[in-house]
């Protein structure tokens, strides 16, 4: 009898043991700027990604019922800050870190996560990454560890210049990017595709500046005045973005701006309705997209932070948290190793279209735009200016969609798979 009573107490607690491993929070570290320059990208993220987990929970969480949590800890821009970080993340034991804000901090956080994961089986950290497109992330310093959700800056500039070589009036481009592996990517990819589609375009000024170091663009904005360039190709983005455009509108600059990160974050802001016809951007999405089956959230997100005047960016991030949340219910486990296996090769209709995360290497295949910034409709702007950009004025209207295969590049990824 006693021997019953103590089998059923143990099988009791054995139950309730697992209960409460069931309703444990699988938590995730967003590590990123949240002070300093760069701070109001990424607070923008936070809150985006926030907002996503919490929804995803309202439906049930994974596996049962199980939340997600997201953490934020601040990188401050420093690759040194962020591996300070990503120690402070091993010792709470929280198996996965998400980064987008700087490619010299993602670099490092793959080295760190590559060297903790093979000192410590078991124990393993797995990289979301959202926004750092260094195209070595995933080719020659490939990890399985490591997952790319953005268009790399190869692959954004391939759909970008397809696009521009079809524009006859482009005859001089100005060059300027941030001094670091990303902004050295833009300005090899910019000139290699543009001497290969459009060998005609002249680049007529090429420059680097450090990153988040300069208070005043205009002589630089200065030296492309003078260049007689009619365009400018910059991967410049954050508060670098921001200045350089609002030097330019200071100085009368009557340019094409060729950008990856003019659409947001305070850009349109800076710019104003003088930048309207001017501003290019190439993305994977914006709010007047045609057939915009992510309308319903955009509009329920900047409900939610209308005080704020936050709006919606990275539709890349919803899909990764969606990717991440199938891959542990298809998984059946939130352990990373288990759930990067799940996210290799996986298939997922996105709200602009489906979406693959490529086996070989770890980079998402998709569609991408690139659209215009306008004035509205009322105010002479195309029919399809409806909702603008952070109250500035300015309205994204699609100039061409490219289809995921124009952008896919080939990879030199040999994968090391545990």
């Amino acid at each position: 009898m006693r021997t019953t009573f103590r089998a059923a107490a143990f099988g009791a607690a054995l139950a309730i043991a697992a209960l409460g491993v069931q309703a444990q929070t699988i938590k995730i570290a967003y590590i990123d700027p949240l002070s300093g320059p760069f701070a109001n990208v990424g607070e923008q993220g936070l809150a985006e990604f926030r907002y996503t987990a919490e929804r995803i929970n309202a439906k049930g969480g994974v596996l049962g019922g199980r939340k997600l949590e997201v953490i934020g800890f601040d990188s401050k821009s420093s690759p040194q800050e962020a591996l300070n970080q990503l120690k402070r993340v091993i010792d709470q034991n929280i198996g996965y870190i998400t980064q987008g804000n700087g490619s010299n901090v993602a670099g490092a956080l793959i080295e760190a996560v590559n060297r903790h994961n093979e000192r410590n089986p078991g124990k393993e950290v797995l990289f979301l990454n959202y926004a750092a497109v260094d195209p070595s992330f995933t080719n020659d310093k490939c990890s399985f560890w490591h997952f790319r959700f953005d268009a790399n800056a190869d692959m954004k500039m391939e759909s970008l210049t397809t696009w521009m070589a079809a524009n006859k009036n482009i005859k001089k481009v100005y060059l300027i990017n941030q001094d670091y592996s990303f902004g050295h990517a833009v300005k090899k990819a910019a000139r290699e595709y543009l001497s290969r589609k459009r060998p005609d375009i002249q680049i007529v000024g090429d420059d680097l500046h450090p990153i988040g170091k300069v208070s005043d663009f205009s002589p630089y904005v200065a030296k492309i005045k003078a260049s007689g360039a009619d365009g400018v190709i910059t991967g410049n983005w954050g508060n670098d973005m921001t200045l350089l455009i609002k030097a330019g509108k200071d100085a009368g600059l009557n340019v094409d701006w060729y950008t990856y990160y003019a659409g947001g974050l305070g850009a349109p802001t800076a710019m104003g309705e003088a930048a309207a016809g001017r501003v290019k951007i190439i993305a994977e999405y914006h709010s007047n997209v045609a057939n915009n089956k992510a309308a319903r959230w955009d509009a329920d997100f900047r409900k939610a932070f209308e005080k704020q005047k936050l709006d919606f960016y990275f539709l890349r991030g919803k899909i990764m948290w969606d990717m991440f949340a199938r891959a542990i219910n298809q998984a059946k486990s939130a352990e990373p190793k288990a759930v990067a296996y799940a996210l290799e090769g996986m298939r997922h209709d996105g709200e602009m279209g489906e979406v693959e995360m490529r086996k070989q290497d770890h980079q998402l295949i998709q569609p991408l735009y690139v659209f215009t910034l306008h004035k509205s409709a009322a105010k002479g702007g195309p029919k399809e200016a409806k909702i603008d950009m952070e109250g500035s004025g300015l309205y994204p209207v699609t100039d061409a969609r490219l289809e995921a295969f124009t952008s896919a590049q080939p990879t030199s990824c040999t994968m090391k798979r545990p």
